[in-house]
């Protein structure tokens, strides 16, 4: 398995605060080519490189799941941080993981079964992405046969979708590239540039070479074999793009010195920037120090500009629930970059993918940490990124107008929203009127049914609040005593907020009685009105004089 592109780069501090764009730069790009299937569009990259036992794959195992592909992906034998939605294909295949958060089977997809991809193409037809830029790693070993047939099964998608796709060579640990890369086109690849889907720029045959010029182990060919590549990918008549390090104009940090010649040989510059930028001030510093430039110098010469925009590192807690992603997309369409290409598609590996991905924690495995797209409090559908990148597409192409704010809400008519059976306030932050002994109000939110928060005695009212961390439109809390306790009445009424200080009722007063025949439960419905804070105020209690709970529980719609 290639190493991937992550563990060979490390991040690169871009220096400067972020600097506005230059008066010369600032108005729309003079593209050195017309637009095409590459100019002027989105590509996003395709890995397609996800393999299960029984699926037909002759690589066999768990490919690209696992870190021992001959052994079922588990917590302790996994390549990924992110989790796929599979809500949209027709099976998946059983892993060692244990039962998402929902209690259903932990199951992951295959990419060799035809209806991944082609469900996978039409996510990219319906979310305006154009174009698919297919990973080929160095198919001379035992993964060549599945990602020969992978080409095969993306062509079929692509044409039955309307969409393009090119091939997109990593060099990355590729030995013998100068001369295999030759072979593989002549033999193979550069068969399927006779489907009417394979993309074409300035009447070329796209191909994209990643990899040249970076300082690393993985891709240690000098300039010369480079340029040696380019020029015969040229003379057949192939329109090709360079994936090249971020700081390739300067031959610094990721880039090795000397292959200037390599980087403007190329029709086309994508440079990297995965492991890059961690916030949107960040991607802003990258912005003044580097991208601006490297369009300056790409206009000059003619070559088109592909800069690489990215939803964020969702492992890391990076995509500021889309914030990160619209910043990205923001910054490279007011440069006036020819095209975009996003990374990537379907990396779960590195948890910057766009795909369909879990959004909530009934969704993942329970009691992994896998992040789902509600990890910083935000409930996000699980199309988000996909919603996000077709939005990007229209502010590309003029049919947005260029906006630094993020015009795509995070769900759509409210919905889906939080997971119904997710308890919102479990592990939240508390705050209360006041408590006797060692009964605080941190007991209600532990998940122990036998610690509880007992309010000041001899003095109501009394209140319990727990702070969701994100306004939402709460629809019922649930209350419990401990299991043994006996029969007793509890007046209360429940409140929330979004801000703290206001407050609006969402259950007005009434007698709530708790039985220990029935779990001590009181389930009380809730105004949906969008709440980060719910109080609960106690004003009388049959069995102590004090407001208890041993659980305060908020749940959504």
């Amino acid at each position: 398995m290639p190493v991937s592109r992550r563990t060979l780069l490390s991040t690169v501090a871009a220096g400067s605060a972020a600097a506005s764009i230059p008066a010369a730069l600032a108005g729309p790009a003079a593209a050195a080519s017309p637009p095409g299937d590459v100019v002027g569009k989105i590509s996003a990259g395709y890995q397609g490189w996800f393999a299960c036992p029984g699926d037909g794959a002759p690589i066999g195992g768990w490919w690209h799941w696992s870190r021992d592909r001959f052994q079922p992906p588990s917590p302790g034998n996994t390549t990924i941080v992110s989790w796929p939605d599979l809500t949209e294909l027709a099976h998946g295949y059983p892993t060692a993981y244990p039962n998402l958060g929902d209690g259903r089977p932990a199951r992951l997809f295959s990419s060799y079964d035809q209806q991944t991809v082609d469900t996978h193409l039409r996510w990219m037809r319906d979310y305006g992405i154009d174009t698919a830029a297919l990973q080929r790693f160095n198919p001379f070993g035992d993964e060549g046969p599945t990602r020969d047939t992978m080409a095969v099964k993306i062509r079929a998608a692509a044409e039955a979708t309307g969409r393009k796709f090119y091939i997109m060579y990593d060099v990355t640990g590729w030995t013998n590239m100068q001369s295999e890369l030759k072979t593989d086109w002549d033999t193979k690849m550069s068969a399927h540039t006779a489907s009417p889907a394979y993309a074409r720029q300035n009447g070329r045959p796209v191909v994209c070479l990643w990899g040249f010029g970076f300082a690393d182990p993985g891709r240690p060919f000098a300039p010369g074999p480079c340029l040696e590549v380019i020029d015969w990918f040229k003379a057949r008549g192939c329109y090709v793009i360079g994936g090249v390090p971020t700081w390739w104009r300067q031959g610094i940090n990721d880039s090795r010195p000397g292959f200037g010649d390599v980087y403007h040989a190329f029709h086309m510059i994508s440079p990297w920037m995965v492991g890059r930028a961690a916030s949107p001030a960040d991607l802003d510093s990258y912005h003044a120090d580097v991208n601006v430039g490297d369009y300056a110098d790409c206009q000059a010469l003619g070559i088109d500009y592909q800069p690489c925009v990215l939803p964020g590192d969702l492992s890391s807690g990076h995509r500021r629930h889309g914030d990160y992603y619209w910043r990205s997309l923001y910054n490279m369409i007011r440069l006036g970059s020819q095209g975009l290409y996003v990374s990537m598609f379907d990396e779960f590996n590195e948890g910057n993918q766009i795909a369909k991905t879990a959004p909530t924690a009934a969704h993942v495995p329970a009691g992994t940490g896998i992040r789902a797209l509600d990890e910083d409090g935000t409930a996000c559908s699980a199309d988000y990124y996909l919603r996000i990148t077709a939005d990007g597409g229209r502010m590309l192409k003029g049919l947005l107008a260029l906006t630094a704010t993020r015009p795509t809400p995070p769900t759509v008519n409210g919905g889906p929203g939080p997971d119904p059976t997710r308890d919102l306030a479990a592990g939240r932050p508390t705050a209360e009127s006041g408590h006797t002994q060692v009964y605080g109000p941190g007991n209600a939110v532990d998940g122990n049914p036998g610690t509880y928060w007992e309010s000041t005695n001899h003095a109501f009212p009394q209140w319990l609040q727990v702070d969701l961390g994100a306004a939402t439109a709460v629809t019922r809390v649930v209350l419990r005593l401990p299991p043994g306790w006996e029969t007793r009445t509890q007046t209360l009424h429940i409140q929330g907020s979004t801000d703290g200080g206001a407050f609006t009722t969402l259950a007005g007063a009434a007698d709530r009685t708790f039985d220990p025949a029935t779990g001590n439960r009181a389930t009380i419905a809730c105004a949906a009105t969008a709440s980060r804070y719910v109080r609960v105020t106690f004003t009388a209690n049959t069995g102590w004089p004090a407001g208890q709970a041993s659980s305060l529980e908020a749940y959504a719609a």
